[in-house]
């Protein structure tokens, strides 16, 4: 019988792991490594203490409770590993400047640091749309849900016509370049196109320049139209694709873009984004005997009347006070809260543990209040 040298003791237990990971009973996830993806993007492998397999749809995400000084942050991050690999996973960080969260990451998430995670959620996959040809298209940190579908896609070796375009600011910009075109390489049933607005210090770019365009697409992926599409990406290129796609005649049932923006905005981005949301919300006024209750945000000292009928974030919205959230579905967690008093009335999509809510957390997105309430933030 061969032994295990004891240096690799801790790799072959991994490896030899059968219980699934389980975020109800343990949602503790050891760092194992960072890696430098480019000059502000960086992948952080992670794993249970004790060996455990992950199971989740390629596209999905974990939503991670981040202490960053004496506050506890909620970020959602699309997993950019593929489950064909299911010992660890990844999420893939682009620095932001002024992001408190992805600079806390890339400054302090080293191997051996523990964060929270819930989940794996979502339904952004190409498992729930299975097809023969897919058109993967994505634009800056929209990349790592269609990285993990792509390289599933891979691992699985099945015959897949599978087609990725990927839009850039540059060839220095290119996350997972090199593994992108290795595959490329090595399978033929996948091809990968990268467009970069411009050319990098260091490289002057010979593909697609600009912005994506029908031109571009047309060329890089002749039958575009035969295939199911998945776009992710900032708000603005998702809106710009779906908008050519569907002035171009596409069947726009074969078209499924994430539903919200896993990436960390400036201040300016996230008030230019909500503004004409926040513009909808203000014409919504409550009904005639509409019970209203006294929000306090204990931190803030801002305080706000919110109607019994509206959710505790719209009510936010309306007043001027700016709180994290993302998909506002009670789905990602982002604006997981706690509630020092008062009650709510809480429909959810599975953004909060029930452990969670006994301790007097609640999501606001999806929260309606039925008392006043004092809110810790």
């Amino acid at each position: 019988m061969t032994s295990v040298p004891a240096s690799a003791e801790p790799a072959a237990a991994r490896l030899a792991a059968s219980a699934p990971w389980d975020a109800e009973a343990d949602d503790a996830l050891v760092c194992l490594a960072v890696r430098d993806e480019t000059h502000d993007v960086k992948t952080f492998v992670l794993a249970p203490k004790e060996p455990r397999r992950f199971a989740y749809a390629p596209g999905q995400f974990l939503t991670f409770s981040f202490e960053i000084g004496t506050d506890t942050i909620h970020r959602c991050y699309t997993i950019s590993s593929a489950p064909t690999r299911p010992n660890a996973v990844s999420f893939t960080v682009k620095r932001v400047p002024g992001g408190p969260v992805s600079n806390w990451l890339h400054d302090n998430l080293k191997p051996g640091a523990v964060v929270r995670a819930l989940g794996p959620m979502g339904e952004f996959s190409c498992f729930t749309h299975p097809a023969k040809k897919y058109l993967l298209l994505s634009g800056g940190s929209g990349v790592t849900p269609m990285m993990s579908m792509a390289r599933t896609f891979h691992d699985l070796g099945e015959a897949r016509d599978v087609a990725f375009v990927h839009s850039a600011r540059s060839p220095a910009d290119i996350v997972f370049r090199c593994e992108l075109e290795t595959m490329a390489r090595l399978d033929p049933g996948f091809r990968f196109r990268a467009v970069c607005e411009t050319d990098s210090a260091g490289e002057v770019w010979a593909g697609p320049k600009g912005r994506l365009s029908l031109e571009i697409l047309r060329e890089a992926v002749p039958d575009w139209p035969e295939r199911e599409v998945f776009v992710c990406g900032p708000k603005p290129y998702m809106d710009a694709v779906r908008a050519m796609l569907k002035d171009a005649g596409f069947d726009m049932a074969r078209h499924h873009q994430e539903s919200f923006d896993f990436g960390e905005l400036s201040e300016s981005e996230q008030a230019a984004a909500t503004e004409a949301e926040k513009e909808l919300d203000a014409e919504a006024a409550p009904s005639g005997g509409m019970r209203t209750f006294r929000v306090e945000f204990a931190k803030t000292r801002r305080v706000l009347e919110c109607p019994e009928n509206e959710t505790v974030l719209d009510a936010a919205r309306k007043a001027g006070i700016r709180l994290p959230s993302s998909c506002a579905k009670g789905l990602c967690g982002t604006c997981k809260s706690k509630l020092t008093s008062g009650t709510v009335a809480m429909t959810h999509a599975g953004g909060i543990r029930q452990r969670e809510i006994d301790a007097g957390m609640a999501l606001l997105c999806c929260s309606k209040p039925t008392s006043d309430l004092v809110i810790e933030r």
